[in-house]
């Protein structure tokens, strides 16, 4: 059986995170940070089935789909940036750093929901708590994993970081899916803990810096179903996004 996560209550989030680097927050918590209604978000899961594949897969699969957009946010603001590439270092994705990958745009009434704004400043206040205030520069990566080749990856890059200040992965949705567990272990220790998420946007967040996380793939439970798992990734830095020249202020 899979291990349910180990849920931090929003009074212990401080305490969590600054003695282990992540924490697991649910739904209700979620909607609670981010002053929202409790169905502020249901709206959003029937756009994951219309992602594009991901054309930049380098182990040559067709499991993944996604979307991207990038906002530049405080507590108080998100403002939307120009469609730009999504990259990475070698060091921190040695199977798909280096280069500048092109996504489609994230949907446009996801941008203009009013919930998605409260979702990216309420979680600005968690980047916070780890490292004060700031303006930050924010990733946001809709995927969908499926099991089109039989078996999909969720990182197919193995264990990492991401080279950012705070991690957020929302889980969306599991349809007919075994495996898909999640782990995360010190960046600079032994110790680490895996658990598998559930519940629609129920939250993991993670201090980039002191941990590394990875996904394990996921298979079909019925071979003759169709099988996936969704996921919204968003990804907190300071000073700037990450790119070729790290002096860019786009």
């Amino acid at each position: 059986m899979q291990a349910l996560p180990p849920l931090t209550a929003l009074a212990e989030l401080p305490a969590q995170l600054t003695a282990a680097g992540w924490a697991v927050i649910d739904a209700s918590s979620l909607y609670a940070l981010c002053r929202m209604d409790n169905s502020a978000l249901q709206a959003w899961p029937p756009l994951w089935p219309e992602l594009p594949p991901d054309p930049h897969l380098r182990d040559g699969g067709r499991y993944r789909r996604r979307r991207h957009g990038c906002f530049r946010v405080t507590t108080d603001s998100v403002v939307a940036v120009p469609h730009r590439a999504h990259w990475q270092p070698v060091e921190y994705n040695a199977l798909h750093g280096g280069i500048q990958r092109w996504f489609e745009p994230l949907p446009a009434t996801l941008v203009a929901d009013p919930a998605w704004a409260r979702l990216l400043q309420g979680l600005a206040g968690v980047a916070e708590l780890l490292h004060g205030p700031a303006e930050w520069f924010v990733e946001a990566h809709p995927f969908r994993i499926d099991t089109t080749d039989g078996i999909g990856r969720p990182t197919p890059e193995g264990a990492h970081r991401d080279g950012v200040d705070l991690v957020v992965v929302l889980i969306v949705d599991r349809h007919n899916v075994k495996g898909g567990e999640t782990r995360v272990f010190e960046a600079r220790g032994p110790q680490g803990v895996r658990f598998t998420l559930h519940e629609p946007f129920s939250a993991l967040l993670l201090d980039d810096a002191r941990v590394i996380h990875e996904t394990t793939p996921i298979q079909p439970v019925d071979a003759t179903l169709p099988a996936w798992r969704d996921t919204l990734v968003l990804t907190y830095r300071r000073g700037a996004f990450q790119g070729p020249d790290e002096s860019e202020k786009t």
